[in-house]
């Protein structure tokens, strides 16, 4: 027993030996990850903004109709502006550069688009020269993360660490989200007023401009298209999305529910109601009677569900749940008559009969499940929608055969949260 015991001390000494000879082996590991940027508000308005050739695509945010014309907005970099005459083959035109740049909207032939706190303005009446024609200065305080007058954005960074994974600051994720948080409304905008996607945070109604941020509604006065007067802000409470004017009346999506806002006094909305539902991603369309709203779950969409909810909004003081259904993860919609167009995300694109609002889920139309989707608009010419492989366009005249007529592909597909 004696020698066992010093041949298995002896055994364990010479593995000791062994491994402190070995050269010491470390990994590392390389991540792609966005950084903050702090910026001073004074020297992004000392920059020139001009127009530049048509650029590709890289990773766009927001879509938006004005006329025959297709806006694209790259998320905090600035707008594509293409020729859509021909849905089949549209033509980039050129490339605004913006930073900071999240929504925009159009107003005989006025484009407004956020610069971080400020919201410019310019002259689309001649695209070959496109001038900026107004700042007006901090109108969006929320943008501001120190009294120093210093804004926050970020880099898009590759990181090189020896750690098995990298998550950086978990609020840095919140803003990024917030910030990127991606209607068809044909029936209520003038013929003077473009056209955003069910996921805008800019709409234009009775000689106004709305803009939505988490917390709060601002208005402004744009019965001068080329001079925008900032009126007053809106508390809204906080995690405000989406906003869908119809028949003088906002509705506002929220992570919590949908707030009902009478404008028949644009210059001073008044709330209606709250509809309330679980905390979720919430894009909202609407008709005479219903609210279509989507709930889905994701980074930023913490414990929701994913379904699509038909509120009654007959008695806008008191929506009511008429029915909900089931849905794998559904972004943005809109509404064309009694055709409802929906994005599932990574799932695809669905097409339904709404006329009965009670039988939804037995009048699917389609479902392209290749057709990865995030938003969309059905337009005058066009099913415009936007997925992480690009923007693509339907001929939907008929709802249940949608026909693909082009696509615009990116450099850098858009993650689906």
């Amino acid at each position: 027993m004696k020698r066992l015991t010093n041949y298995f001390l002896s055994l364990c000494a010479l593995v000791l030996i062994l491994a402190s000879c070995q050269d010491e082996v470390t990994s590392t590991y390389t991540y792609r990850t966005m950084l903050p940027v702090y910026l001073e508000m004074s020297d992004v308005r000392a920059r020139i903004i001009a127009p530049e050739p048509p650029q590709a695509l890289e990773n766009p945010g927001k879509i938006y109709i004005y006329g025959d014309y297709l806006l694209v907005n790259e998320p905090t970099k600035g707008i594509h502006i293409l020729d859509n005459t021909n849905p089949a083959n549209p033509i980039n035109l050129n490339f605004i550069p913006i930073e900071g740049n999240i929504d925009l909207a159009v107003n005989d032939e006025m484009l407004y688009a956020d610069n971080y706190a400020d919201l410019l303005v310019f002259d689309l009446s001649n695209l070959g020269n496109i001038r900026l024609v107004k700042r007006v200065e901090d109108v969006f305080l929320s943008q501001y993360v120190h009294e120093t007058g210093q804004i926050i954005t970020f880099k898009d960074t590759v990181i090189t660490t020896d750690a098995p994974y990298f998550t950086g600051r978990p609020e840095w994720g919140w803003l990024v989200s917030s910030d990127m948080g991606f209607r068809a409304n044909f029936s209520a905008a003038s013929q003077s007023y473009g056209t955003g996607g069910s996921l805008a945070r800019f709409t234009l109604m009775s000689g106004h401009l709305y803009a939505v941020d988490e917390y709060t509604l601002r208005v402004f006065d744009v019965e001068d298209p080329k001079d925008p007067q900032f009126i007053k802000p809106i508390d809204l409470g906080w995690g405000i999305e989406t906003i869908f004017p119809f028949q003088e009346k906002l509705f506002i999506g929220s992570n919590r529910g949908m707030h009902i806002y009478d404008a028949t006094t644009p210059s001073s909305p008044t709330r209606m109601s709250v509809f309330e539902h679980v905390m979720a991603c919430d894009p909202v369309v609407v008709n005479e009677e219903h609210a279509f709203v989507t709930l889905r779950t994701g980074n930023t969409c913490w414990n929701g569900v994913n379904e699509l909810q038909v509120v009654d909004i007959t008695n806008p003081y008191n929506p009511t749940l008429k029915k909900a259904y089931p849905m794998q993860n559904p972004h943005g919609l809109g509404l064309a008559g009694d055709y409802l167009y929906l994005a599932e995300g990574n799932h695809g694109l669905k097409s339904f009969e709404v006329s009965d609002v009670m039988n939804i889920d037995k009048n699917q139309l389609e479902f392209l499940t290749s057709m990865k989707s995030v938003d969309l608009i059905p337009g005058p010419k066009s099913l415009i929608v936007i997925g992480p492989d690009g923007v693509c366009q339907f001929d939907y005249s008929q709802p249940d055969r949608l026909k693909k007529l082009s696509c615009i592909q990116v450099s850098n597909p858009i993650v689906i949260n």
